[in-house]
């Protein structure tokens, strides 16, 4: 089954009725709308991707294009990571106290017992 996708741009019409306006509120089917991309960056002051929000996107180097314009406008960044929304998985809060009460109990793995010296600054 081949499904016709049109485009139209700003100021485009519908041809087969070119008196009807387009309903840009329509809301558009799960195979017709981009993915949702999740998108990084890292700032020049840190070492870490920080999470700054999300966007529309056909394909990652759109994805990247985009968020370069959005996140990046100011040169706040030097680095920046996209991933599809949907391969990101999530554990729920109301699972916290089963998934992490199995670390409580093994108070050797928190350095704790350590003196640390002077001269380590960020540990």
């Amino acid at each position: 089954m081949i499904k016709l996708i049109r485009k139209f741009y700003y100021g485009d019409y519908d041809s087969t009725n070119p008196g009807a306006s387009l309903n840009t509120n329509e809301k558009l089917s799960e195979e017709t709308s981009w993915p949702l991309w999740e998108i990084f960056v890292r700032s020049k002051q840190g070492l870490d991707h920080k999470h700054v929000g999300s966007l529309h996107a056909a394909d990652a180097a759109m994805a990247i294009e985009n968020a370069r314009d959005v996140y990046t406008r100011r040169n706040e960044g030097i680095s920046i990571w996209v991933v599809q929304s949907k391969y990101i998985h999530a554990t729920n809060a109301e699972d916290a106290d089963s998934l992490y009460d199995p670390a409580n109990d093994k108070t050797y793995r928190h350095p704790t017992f350590f003196d640390l010296p002077d001269a380590v600054k960020h540990m």
